[in-house]
């Protein structure tokens, strides 16, 4: 308000020069008596007032944008029908498990013989054998004849092809109770799988060799939907220490290959893939099915702590975001307080129910609003506006190419947010030892024959000490000097070594080559790994190397155990599964080389 007749009425507000000059920045109601209850309820007595309060707030501002009413949208949901290891052979997806069992299953735990499995399985196998010929009265009667012919041996103490039963006391007494008692079932599933019979080498009852075949296909069968293995080669690539496959799904003139590079296992989600454009093709993609038509309203976006549009509703105090104070240079708190604070009202969430398992693209989506405009919206980077810079979420990227436009849609693989997980049968850190300058693959916990998981240094202490008692060492001749020189001295048998190595035709990029150790004997006994993450290799002659990048300073973790779920169709899903976690970072073995040792008898303490 000002008088009239004032000539310059911003040089009389700057220098305050008439005091009939006010200014009023601020309207609110002003109680008359000690009792706020009535002014708090904010009665509607003067239209100018509240005409004036919607002024200051902005209301009168308009956008000429109406807010949304209906949504109409047309979605492709495709889902992928093949899948593909890294170096395998493609093979369809099945509909009874999730896509975790495909991408992370491996092979049963192979005991130091190849192709033996340990003793739980085969004795799982055949009890499983013998309760399914206990029905029949004719065929029960030869059960006997499958524990002679498939037995369990009992093994030789003196023999080093035995030491993995013989070493350990309690897997020993478990093999001398097992011996002769109880069949070993994997070897008739064994003979099944290479095109025998179940009577092959049986006195079978008249007219029952058809029932009794019968029965070993179903025994078969039974065993591989216990546990799923890989049909070929697995997806777990152990040169880089993680799993890499493919999945295929239809597209417009062909097919689309989505490939998850660096899974660790775990759950999968839509972040673990990215579309490969230069993928060979998987082939075998079954049509797309119709697109998904649907019309829905719109809802506002509502979280704690939001500011809301309107004067009279009171806010929430729980969050209060005004108390976050960021620093000039946090442009991520910055902009997440700008959506929180200015523009969180104008942010609408549209329902989409998705088939599980699919890829959805939108293929249209109509925005109509109050004034009953209809507005159409185009994807991000589609139209007239293919700009990188253009905002998205939840979209794939490319393969070796991270600068690339997003691909548009929405991945929902066929993945389960949870499984039970067993006991950790095998488990390995990959460490650094900057003082003997090698990596180290430290054996924490290994499985013994019978199927149960040990502390790897238990093991191989009752290994050495095994070793001992069948080869005692020789007492030394006394020593003709003080000093003696020791080349290198004794590191535990659960530590393999991994030395640097070159890369073929590369005289300066090295990988990591998993060495041996002499043995505490000497001689020609070295030390084996015992677990089956640093087996690889070791029973057909093979190297084994590790891409140096995958053992950081911090170093890293396996573990192998069972998972167990259930799917969408109450199917059960048993695998076993490899998972890579964050190592412990650098420790030292006390590897040393070149030393003197002292080889005088120390004096005994006088009493």
């Amino acid at each position: 308000m000002t008088e009239p007749g004032i000539p310059d009425l911003a040089a009389a507000l700057r220098n305050r020069a008439r005091p009939t000059v006010g200014l009023w920045n601020r309207l609110e109601g002003r109680p008359r008596t000690k009792d706020f209850d009535r002014a708090l309820r904010a009665e509607i007595r003067d239209p100018l007032w509240l005409l004036t309060r919607q002024w200051q707030l902005g209301e009168f501002r308009g956008s000429d944008g109406g807010s949304p009413v209906t949504v109409t949208y047309s979605v492709d949901a495709v889902a992928p029908t093949r899948f593909r290891p890294d170096g395998g052979q493609p093979e369809p997806v099945p509909s009874d498990r999730p896509l975790e069992d495909l991408a992370e299953r491996r092979a049963l735990p192979f005991d130091f013989d190849t192709d033996r499995i340990s003793f739980d399985l085969r004795l799982a196998i055949g009890r499983r054998w013998m309760k399914m010929l206990f029905p029949n009265l004719l065929l029960r009667v030869i059960r006997g004849q499958y524990v002679t012919r498939f037995p369990i041996a009992l093994p030789n103490p003196d023999s080093d092809a035995d030491r993995a039963r013989v070493a350990h006391p309690e897997v020993w007494a478990a093999m001398q109770a097992m011996a002769g008692r109880r069949m070993d079932g994997y070897l008739l599933y064994r003979q099944i799988k290479r095109g025998g019979h179940a009577a092959d080498g049986i006195n079978v009852p008249l007219g029952q060799t058809n029932a009794l075949n019968a029965l070993g296909d179903r025994l078969v069968k039974w065993f591989d939907g216990l546990i799923h293995q890989p049909t070929g080669v697995a997806a777990w690539d152990p040169g880089r220490l993680e799993h890499e496959f493919s999945v295929a799904t239809a597209a417009p003139g062909g097919e689309r290959v989505l490939t998850a590079r660096q899974y660790p296992g775990g759950t999968l989600d839509w972040h673990a893939f990215s579309v490969d454009p230069a993928a060979a093709p998987i082939g075998g993609t079954t049509p797309p099915p119709a697109p998904i038509h649907r019309t829905v309203f719109p809802a506002p976006i509502r979280f704690s702590g939001m500011p809301l549009p309107r004067w009279w509703a009171l806010e929430d105090g729980r969050t209060n975001f005004a108390a976050v104070t960021p620093d000039s240079t946090d442009l991520a708190r910055l902009i997440f307080l700008e959506f929180a604070l200015v523009y969180s009202n104008d942010w609408y969430q549209v329902p989409c129910d998705l088939p599980v398992g699919t890829l959805a693209t939108i293929a249209a989506l109509t925005v109509t609003d109050v004034f009953g405009q209809s507005q159409l919206i185009t994807p991000v980077g589609t139209g007239d506006a293919k700009d990188r810079q253009n905002w998205s979420m939840f979209t794939l990227d490319t393969v070796d190419a991270p600068t690339a436009l997003p691909n548009p849609g929405l991945f929902l693989p066929p993945s389960i947010p949870h499984a039970a997980e067993g006991t950790t049968l095998e488990e390995v850190t990959l460490i650094r030892d900057e003082n003997a300058n090698m990596v180290w693959g430290v054996e924490l916990t290994a499985r013994t024959a019978t199927g149960d998981s040990r502390r790897a240094s238990e093991l191989a202490a009752e290994t050495v000490a095994h070793r001992l008692r069948r080869h005692p060492p020789t007492t030394p001749p006394d020593p003709r000097a003080p000093v003696a020189y020791q080349a290198i001295n004794v590191t535990p048998e659960n530590w393999i070594p991994f030395i640097p190595a070159h890369k073929p035709d590369d005289t300066r990029a090295v990988r990591l080559q998993r060495a041996t150790m002499l043995s505490i004997l000497g001689g020609t006994d070295f030390v084996r790994p015992r677990t089956a993450l640093l087996r690889e290799g070791v029973d057909a002659g093979d190297p084994y190397y590790i891409n140096e990048e995958e053992v950081p300073r911090t170093g890293t973790t396996l573990t192998v155990s069972y998972n167990r779920t259930r799917w969408t169709n109450g199917e059960i899903a048993v695998w076993l599964s490899t998972r890579r976690t964050t190592g412990r970072g650098e420790t030292s073995s006390g590897l040393t080389f070149d030393t003197l040792i002292d080889t005088a008898p120390k004096p005994r303490p006088q009493p």
